[in-house]
């Protein structure tokens, strides 16, 4: 298992060099006051800043936790846990990115990385894995994507050894470093594979009495361009969750394809939680709340233009496929981009 930390620079550093000019950053003044004070959720403060997250959780640990400094998160300490087994299809990475103060943290998977191979292998690994799940009123096996669920569970005891170690007050970097205060308000995230492993960590964490001084401070998951993880009946348990239910959001940027995966040719998945889709208008758009969530890929030929024709580079053929289903539009850039307030500046600056 690779593990990498990093601390974030201040302000002063990430601040123009002439003087008497207007600071660029950070993106949020108190953005750590504001991410312990939100109770309603999908909060649009907090999908900008979770979506940036995830964009840049595909870079090393140095350039997310600069990132996260930009967006308010001075100071922050990030650190990385990877594990990669090939002959598994493992290819795992999350960040966690911990305020100076220890009150927020920030959990975030990495997603598919374009040219790896073993982790598209895995991706398309859809053989459902039965695991126990005791669902408060329902407990009992659920099937769940079976490379999802070992990517998320190679990693996951680490996660959860330095999520424990903010619960008690620690730097999520060093169990003999103390921070001002002990967690208040966890997050996670993640787009595409790492929106999967985010809803995956989500129902482990909620329905696993071991982890509920954890659980008690997890506010929301938020997860971008994120597949399907497991099978109807998972999906109404889930549903059924007062938590899951509610504080799992999915944001679908237009007609991205991924949400529709696995195909229904693979057998039957099912999406759970709130769905916010982003409506292109004209030169603009909007963000919606569904009705419904998104469903499987039904057609021959849209199972035929799957995720490995990212491969081919016919992104911008597909932008306007009749199938209403788009690889381009899976881009975390346009996730960033559409969730960017009016008048809130760009993690560059602009």
């Amino acid at each position: 298992m690779l593990i990498t930390k990093a601390v974030a620079p201040s302000y002063a550093e990430l601040r123009p060099l002439k003087p008497h000019t207007t600071p660029t950053f950070p993106v949020y003044q108190d953005l750590v006051d504001s991410l312990v004070a939100a109770k309603m959720h999908p909060d649009p403060t907090v999908a900008h800043v979770l979506a940036t997250c995830a964009g840049y959780a595909y870079s090393d640990v140095d350039t997310v936790a600069m990132i996260m400094a930009r967006m308010g998160l001075e100071d922050n300490r990030c650190l990385r846990i990877a594990e990669s087994v090939d002959v598994m299809f493992i290819v795992s990475s999350s960040f966690l990115v911990q305020s100076r103060d220890g009150r927020v943290v920030i959990l975030c998977h990495r997603g598919t990385e374009p040219v790896n191979l073993i982790n598209w292998l895995g991706d398309i690994e859809v053989t459902p894995e039965k695991i126990p799940i005791d669902f408060p009123g329902r407990p009992g096996s659920f099937e769940v994507h079976g490379g999802f669920y070992r990517n998320v569970r190679a990693t996951r005891y680490a996660v959860l050894t330095a999520l424990q170690r903010a619960v008690n007050g620690q730097s999520v970097l060093d169990g003999d470093e103390s921070v001002p205060h002990p967690l208040e308000a966890l997050y996670i995230t993640g787009h595409s594979l790492g929106g999967a492993m985010a809803a995956l960590m989500a129902v482990m964490l909620t329905t696993e009495t071991a982890y509920a001084p954890i659980a008690e401070r997890l506010r929301a998951v938020y997860t971008y361009g994120q597949p399907m993880i497991g099978t109807p009946a998972f999906a109404d348990a889930c549903n059924a969750n007062p938590f899951l239910g509610r504080n799992v959001i999915r944001y679908v940027y237009s007609h991205d394809i991924v949400p529709q995966l696995p195909p229904a040719a693979s057998g039957p998945f099912a999406h759970f939680g709130p769905e916010r889709q982003y409506q292109r208008r004209g030169d603009g758009g909007q963000w919606a709340d569904k009705t419904s969530p998104t469903r499987q890929l039904q057609h021959p030929l849209q199972i035929a233009l799957s995720p490995l024709t990212l491969l081919t580079g016919a992104l911008r053929v597909l932008r306007r496929f009749p199938f209403r289903a788009s690889l381009e539009d899976h881009l975390p850039q346009h996730y960033i981009a559409a969730l960017t307030p009016p008048g809130v500046r760009s993690e560059f600056g602009d």
